[in-house]
C-alpha cells in the first residue's frame, strides 16, 4: 500500500550558507550562526505568543537532497551506519529538524541562532522547544559514544551526502 502525503511550506528558512558544504553539521555547536525564519503572512497569526520561548523546534525539507543512502559514511566515523541511526540529509523523506534558539520577532519574521541549513530552506513547521519534555539527559547515543566529544571542534559539512556520491 502506496500512500501520498503533501506537505506545503509554512515560510522560508534564511542562512548565511549558500552552500551545503561548509555550513555546521549541528546547529546547537555554532549559536553565533544567526538567520531569520520568514512565516507566510497566511500563518503570521499562528506566532501568537511565540515571544515567550527562548527554544523553537524547526522541521524542514531538505530541499537541495536528491535521493537517499539506506546507509552512509556519517561525520565523525569511518564506518557507513543505518539512515536511521545518523542524520544525513539524504533521507527516504528528507525532512530535517534543529533546535534554535528565538531572538526576536518582528511580525512575520522570526530571528534566530544556531541555523544548520541552507538558505532559502522551506519550513515545514515550528514547535516549542519543552526542556522538561524534549531533554532526555540519560539517552544513549549508540555509535557515537565517545565521538560527541569531538563535535566541540565545530565541525563543519564536507561533501560526503551531495548527490554525486
Amino acid at each position: 500500500m502506496t500512500n501520498q502525503i503533501e506537505f506545503r511550506p509554512i515560510g522560508t528558512i534564511h542562512t548565511p550558507f549558500q552552500q551545503r558544504q561548509g555550513m555546521p553539521i549541528q546547529g546547537a555547536l555554532f549559536p553565533e550562526n544567526r538567520g531569520t525564519v520568514e512565516i507566510d503572512p497566511e500563518y503570521e497569526e499562528g506566532l501568537k505568543d511565540i515571544e515567550g520561548f527562548s527554544h523553537l523546534i524547526l522541521l524542514y525539507y531538505f530541499h537541495e537532497s536528491k535521493g537517499y543512502d539506506l546507509a552512509a559514511r556519517p561525520f565523525l566515523d569511518d564506518c557507513p551506519h543505518g539512515i536511521f541511526s545518523i542524520r544525513s540529509p539524504r533521507r527516504p523523506n528528507p525532512i530535517g529538524m534543529t533546535v534554535v534558539r528565538l531572538i526576536n520577532r518582528e511580525k512575520n519574521i522570526l530571528h534566530i541562532s544556531g541555523v544548520d541549513m541552507v538558505d532559502g530552506t522551506p519550513l515545514l513547521d515550528i514547535k516549542p522547544y519543552f526542556p522538561d519534555v524534549d531533554a532526555h539527559p540519560d539517552a544513549k547515543t549508540g555509535w557515537m559514544g565517545d565521538k560527541l566529544n569531538q563535535l566541540g571542534k565545530k565541525t563543519v559539512s564536507d561533501n560526503r551526502f551531495s548527490d554525486t556520491d
